[in-house]
């Protein structure tokens, strides 16, 4: 039996030395598993995202991301259009994509995963042609981020300057003026914070943040309304101990495509964490089952899985071994 060819892509900043160990560890449970891993290391997001397109145009059928949701998005992003199916190592903080599907954290288990072979569909969103596999927002949240990054610049470790741009942030509090286009239905509000998921989420009790499938083909909005930051800390807590969807400042949606104006020429819009500035109107839509993703098998098969959904996945295929 030959060696089947994949590719690896490992986002590992500015560590790559640190990242020698794992890599060959990584190379032996593939070869175990009659994988020939192609293993390459990023030390940027650029690098991350020339690597990708370079595997998308490989002869490998899969191509590993190893990362955060970041570097998971970016590697979906070169993939997604063509024949190859998304492996995932999930090395991030909060590795919301691979905990959706039941992917191992972890790193061995993973890589068995993916050795595997099960496959499941999934559903992508999009905003003005970028991909998203978790979620998109606008307002506080991508201020955020960019705070954050500019703390890390001048020499701040992650969690402090998380810590120094959420003051940073809570203390403008800016609000958004938006106009939001649902199924023909138009709603306008003056709001610091608006999410759109790819598919829906849990909004309340203990399971908030966490989504129960991933292939019902539409998208959520949750929209905050013109409220101040002990409003803001009021929803968190109905959020947690029930009631959030009966509040009167706060709107949840679902639909397959989304239209958002706002009075800016320019808006900054966080994908799976990530910062992109965008020319207003947002355009989102929901593409349904639209990328392969190898899963552990009782994700793939559905029954038994706690989606207990269809599908959980689009199917159960397997990649077939070279033979």
């Amino acid at each position: 039996m030959l060696e089947e060819s994949i590719e690896v892509i490992i986002n590992v900043g500015s560590g790559a030395d640190d990242k020698k160990e794992m890599r060959k560890r990584l190379a032996e449970i593939f070869a175990a598993g009659n994988r020939k891993a192609n293993i390459s290391l990023a030390r940027s997001g650029e690098e991350v995202v020339e690597l990708s397109r370079r595997a998308a145009r490989s002869n490998s059928r899969i191509v590993v991301a190893g990362g955060g949701d970041g570097t998971i998005n970016a590697v979906a992003s070169a993939v997604i259009d063509t024949d190859k199916t998304l492996g995932v190592l999930p090395f991030g903080t909060l590795n919301h994509f691979a905990k959706d599907l039941h992917i191992p954290l972890d790193l061995e288990a993973a890589a068995r995963t993916i050795i595997a072979g099960h496959i499941t569909q999934v559903d992508v969103g999009e905003v003005n042609h970028h991909i998203f596999l978790n979620n998109s927002s606008l307002g506080l949240y991508p201020r955020l981020v960019h705070e954050r990054e500019k703390h890390q610049r001048l020499g701040l470790g992650k969690w402090a300057a998380f810590f120094w741009s959420t003051i940073a942030v809570l203390r403008r509090y800016p609000f958004l003026d938006v106009k939001l286009s649902v199924e023909g239905k138009d709603f306008s509000s003056r709001s610091p914070l608006v999410f759109i998921g790819n598919n829906e989420y849990e909004m309340e009790s203990l399971n908030a943040g966490n989504r129960a499938s991933l292939n019902a083909g539409r998208l959520s909005v949750y929209l905050t309304r013109e409220t101040g930051r002990l409003g803001l800390v009021r929803l968190a807590w109905r959020a947690l101990f029930g009631g959030l969807h009966d509040d009167k400042d706060f709107l949840a949606l679902c639909s397959k495509e989304i239209w958002i104006e706002t009075k800016h020429r320019r808006l900054r819009v966080a994908r799976d964490g990530e910062v992109t500035v965008m020319q207003p109107p947002l355009h989102y839509r929901v593409r349904p089952l639209s990328l392969r993703v190898l899963v552990p098998v009782r994700t793939a098969s559905g029954p038994g899985s706690p989606a207990g959904q269809p599908g959980w996945g689009g199917g159960s295929d397997r990649v077939n071994e070279t033979k």
